[in-house]
């Protein structure tokens, strides 16, 4: 399917495309369930901070989870996890970097901030999600 009016994927069994936003809001979800399912707590979604935003933070005891979450069409050039370019990579550790200072360092329970990576695909009417945990060191 060709990409027409910002429409980027359509939705099995139903006539309906679905938008790039919408798209993400769907791979955002489906990765806050997988966190959920394994024991964390989701703290923030879609959190802006100054110029830079984090799609998902979450925490599971002393540990706190930053992800990227990212999706990419069937006729993309590059992969959900090759996308993730050096300059995006800057910018994830920038913001968790101001993350950390302006909110979490007073909370004596938390030990560390990781950064991992969610790859999301939509195949028919399943949702994959391919975590990498600690993606970005």
């Amino acid at each position: 399917m060709h990409p027409r009016n910002g429409q980027l994927w359509q939705r099995a069994g139903r006539d309906r495309t679905l938008t790039r936003a919408e798209l993400g809001r769907r791979a955002e979800a489906a990765v806050a369930d997988l966190l959920f399912a394994r024991g964390f707590s989701l703290l923030a979604r879609n959190l802006r901070l100054g110029a830079l935003e984090l799609d998902i933070v979450a925490r599971k005891g002393p540990l706190v989870v930053v992800v990227e979450v990212r999706t990419r069409g069937a006729g993309a050039w590059v992969g959900a996890l090759e996308s993730v370019t050096w300059a995006k990579r800057q910018r994830l550790r920038r913001a968790t970097g101001r993350l950390w200072r302006t909110r979490l360092a007073g909370i004596r329970s938390l030990e560390r901030v990781r950064i991992d990576v969610a790859a999301v695909s939509f195949v028919g009417s399943k949702t994959c999600v391919e975590y990498i945990a600690g993606a970005v060191g």
